[in-house]
């Protein structure tokens, strides 16, 4: 707890506080659309990005070249640390922003707390990490609202600026291009794995914290017009929302897919978390598995993220290409 909690307190184990672990606890893609079918947001020609697409952030032009972007996010714990949860769940929240192009200018935090069974000195540790990283994004927490709660949750809504004219949407991809991520995946099987057992991941800590800033500002100056970012329903789940949002099918090349170290075990070692189960389940009537891919692979591509990378239609210098868009619909992975 980098030296800030007393010893009785590091012995515990945020994670075992929760049913499950951050963007893994999302309700399953399929039972949501369920629910919000049918519901629009208020009519205003205004509103540029709605719930018609399922983008990460909804845009509201306020001015001839300025649209306004707002979203929210927060979840349970990810990692046992106080400290890194609060900069994981940061850094997830704000990259709901980066994923539609816009830049972060306000956050306030959203907390859950069960303030007689964990110290409020953990909680200090977790808003003390969601500043560090909101710090570092150049976006300022300027308050928040926090309840009593019987799991700990925190996360944060964020308002975000962006050249209406240069959003990254769900909607804008076009067949006969590259797709582009921009961070491995494999985090939750190491994220499953540090619930069940305790060990820690360094790798898979660094990549959470990373701001997804300087991909999304590339993809901007690169004139590229659709991406999301990578989370609860995995690169598969993701995927194919923006697909059907856009009109467009994807060739996705298994063995091209960025893995972060100790992922492949993980797999082999059964931490398969049911989100990532619930993924697949919810994405393969659109699947075209080709020879060799396996199960475990489809299971990997899966793979319920937190805080993961941009997926974004074009290539993007300095990050693999694992794929391409195409005409028709569904995925096929090869």
């Amino acid at each position: 707890m980098n030296g800030n909690i007393a010893p009785d307190q590091e012995t515990l184990r945020l994670t075992g506080y929760a049913h499950g672990g951050g963007c893994a606890c999302k309700i399953p893609p399929g039972e949501l659309e369920d629910v919000v079918r049918g519901l629009v947001g208020q009519a205003n020609p205004n509103v540029l990005v709605g719930l018609d697409g399922g983008d990460d952030a909804s845009a509201v032009l306020v001015g001839e070249n300025l649209a306004v972007l707002s979203t929210a996010d927060f979840f349970t714990p990810v990692v046992d640390d106080a400290y890194d949860w609060g900069r994981i769940a940061a850094a997830n929240a704000i990259s709901d922003i980066y994923a539609m192009g816009g830049r972060p200018i306000s956050a306030i935090n959203l907390v859950g707390w069960p303030r007689d069974v964990l110290p409020l000195e953990l909680l200090t540790e977790v808003l003390r990490g969601g500043l560090e990283v909101a710090a570092e994004a150049g976006c300022p927490v300027t308050g928040g609202h926090s309840i009593d709660d019987p799991e700990p949750k925190y996360g944060m809504a964020v308002t975000g600026i962006a050249d209406p004219g240069k959003l990254l949407r769900n909607d804008a991809a076009q067949p006969g291009l590259p797709i582009t991520l921009t961070k491995p995946i494999g985090l939750g099987l190491l994220n499953n794995r540090h619930k069940q057992t305790g060990e820690v991941f360094p790798e898979a800590i660094a990549t959470m914290v990373e701001l997804n800033r300087d991909a999304a500002e590339a993809a901007v100056r690169h004139g590229f017009r659709a991406a999301t970012d990578v989370t609860g329903f995995g690169l598969l789940g993701h995927l194919h929302k923006m697909c059907r949002a856009s009109g467009v099918g994807a060739v996705i090349d298994r063995n091209a897919v960025p893995l972060v170290s100790g992922a492949l075990e993980a797999l082999r070692d059964g931490y398969i978390s049911g989100g990532t189960r619930r993924n697949l389940d919810w994405v393969r009537p659109h699947l075209r598995p080709g020879p060799g891919v396996s199960e475990e692979d489809l299971l990997v591509l899966a793979d319920a993220q937190t805080s993961g990378g941009l997926l974004v239609v074009g290539e993007l210098p300095g990050y693999p290409v694992i794929g391409h868009t195409t005409e028709g619909a569904g995925i096929e992975v090869r």
